[in-house]
């Protein structure tokens, strides 16, 4: 598979461990040039240095996704920088406290939607011009299970990604005839830190690990893929 996304460009957030990640690795090792972005910078060097390992090339982009306006800016930027953007994977979520609903904080509410749902629609708005001129250009958002089946506690997390799936899917039948695939990507049960923070008791060796499921993500990103406005669980 090595080289069927030479000369692309790829964005991936929440790229300073887990998915998120292995997935820039993964990436990478198909040949494209990975912007990698997360809040914390140590975990973005050490996925650059994964990535250089390879013989692949990734460029650092420290980034708080519920800054707005450093959302807004991406588009420019990657245009400025590389005159390109061929995909965006959109990892990067945020799991809240689990609470019942009513005792959801504001601030706890925010950050939530900050990052599940505003993050999206930012990024969908800033990427969606250089997607387009892409000759196949690809958009991959990973969600979870929680936004379709609802449980007791877990409501921020749920309802955002709920939101956000709805907001991917309609986006996907509006460039439905462009040359551009919008799809869903459910991982199901990995072993991240979000899982652990989610249940902590649980053996972190008895799941799947991120880099067995960066390959099924990757593949949405290939130019073949056809598909768009779907959603597809690993495994």
């Amino acid at each position: 598979m090595s080289g069927l996304l030479e000369g692309s460009v790829a964005l991936v957030t929440g790229a300073s461990r887990g998915i998120g990640a292995a997935t820039a690795v993964e990436l990478a090792r198909l040949g494209a040039r990975v912007v990698i972005t997360a809040r914390t910078q140590g975990g973005l060097e050490e996925t650059d240095d994964a990535i250089r390992a390879l013989g692949g090339e990734a460029t650092i982009l420290p980034l708080d996704l519920r800054e707005g306006a450093s959302i807004d800016a991406i588009g420019p930027t990657l245009f400025q920088r590389f005159g390109r953007l061929d995909i965006l994977v959109h990892n990067a979520g945020a799991l809240g406290k689990l609470t019942p609903v009513p005792h959801i904080l504001p601030d706890d509410w925010a950050d939530v939607v900050g990052v599940n749902l505003a993050a999206t629609w930012r990024l969908i708005r800033t990427c969606d011009p250089l997607l387009r001129q892409s000759a196949a250009g690809r958009a991959v958002f990973v969600t979870d299970s929680r936004a379709r089946e609802p449980k007791a506690y877990w409501g921020a997390m749920g309802a955002t990604k709920a939101g956000m799936e709805h907001l991917v899917l309609t986006w996907a039948q509006e460039v439905a005839t462009t040359p551009v695939r919008v799809n869903l990507f459910d991982p199901w049960v990995v072993a991240t830190r979000m899982r652990g923070n989610a249940f902590p008791g649980e053996n972190p060796k008895t799941l799947v690990a991120p880099a067995v499921v960066a390959p099924a993500l990757a593949a949405l990103c290939l130019p073949a893929e056809e598909r768009n406005g779907v959603l597809v669980q690993f495994g």
